[in-house]
């Protein structure tokens, strides 16, 4: 392949970029999903009991290990591509024979790498408190990589645009955090009020940790092949609106 050292550098930095700050990257989200399922799989599943035939603690298992593979794919490509901004790193890029396509692949798959490596740290954690009932491997593979592609292309746009560091964390505190817990995460959206199913229907994520939970227990509230149309559609446009960005050289070149 003619661009594959261009491709495999980038990904290589950028993985060894958060294996080397691991007390960062990957420690905290073992410790958080430790009080998750001790808070809300433990003392408060106790009380709520089983959801569609399943014990409360394995029913959230899938939102949460997808919640964390959302977060820090979106947050290693931001904080990643920002930083490059920042430390006038990109100026490298740009001047060296690259396609725009190596530069936004390289990054996505180091966010794709670090999501995926937090959610095996959040899925071992999660089998110390209860069984996980795999009920289609190949459907819960699918959704996780493609939810991990998805926000990493979601990332690379909120660094494209941002233009301080605090920047970088406006859209994973108010948009990406409230989304995730409202997105079925800790309950079924069969037991809202019926405005707030309607309400919820509009929240992309739903689809995702649904089609995930699917794979792994067996339970959706919504359509699965929906749910996969959302997500490559959404993946789509991403890469066509990140291309663009690139190639205007919109947060960069100026």
């Amino acid at each position: 392949m003619k661009y594959s050292i261009a491709f495999r550098t980038i990904v290589f930095k950028e993985i060894r970029r958060f294996t080397r700050i691991w007390p960062q990257t990957l420690l905290p989200p073992a410790i958080t999903t430790s009080l998750y399922f001790l808070i809300f799989g433990t003392l408060i599943g106790e009380r709520i009991g089983d959801i569609k035939g399943a014990s409360y603690m394995t029913y959230i298992v899938p939102g949460v290990i997808l919640m964390s593979v959302i977060s820090h794919s979106y947050a290693n490509v931001v904080s990643s591509f920002y930083s490059t901004k920042f430390q006038k790193h990109i100026e490298e890029i740009l001047v060296a024979p690259v396609p725009n396509w190596v530069i936004l692949a390289g990054y996505v798959c180091g966010g794709v790498a670090r999501g995926l490596l937090v959610g095996m740290v959040v899925t071992s954690i999660s089998l110390l408190f209860t069984e996980i009932p795999v009920n289609n491997i190949w459907i819960a593979l699918a959704v996780v990589l493609l939810t991990s592609t998805l926000f990493a292309l979601a990332g690379f746009i909120n660094a494209v645009f941002a233009d301080s560091f605090d920047a970088i964390s406006i859209i994973p505190n108010f948009v990406l955090t409230p989304l995730s817990y409202l997105g079925g995460v800790f309950y079924s959206v069969s037991m809202l009020p019926e405005i707030w199913q309607k309400i919820s229907l509009g929240n992309p994520i739903l689809y995702m940790i649904n089609a995930f939970r699917y794979g792994l227990i067996g339970i959706t509230d919504v359509d699965i092949q929906f749910a996969f149309a959302i997500t490559g559609g959404f993946i789509l446009l991403l890469i066509i609106f990140n291309l663009y960005l690139l190639h205007k050289g919109v947060g960069i070149k100026n």
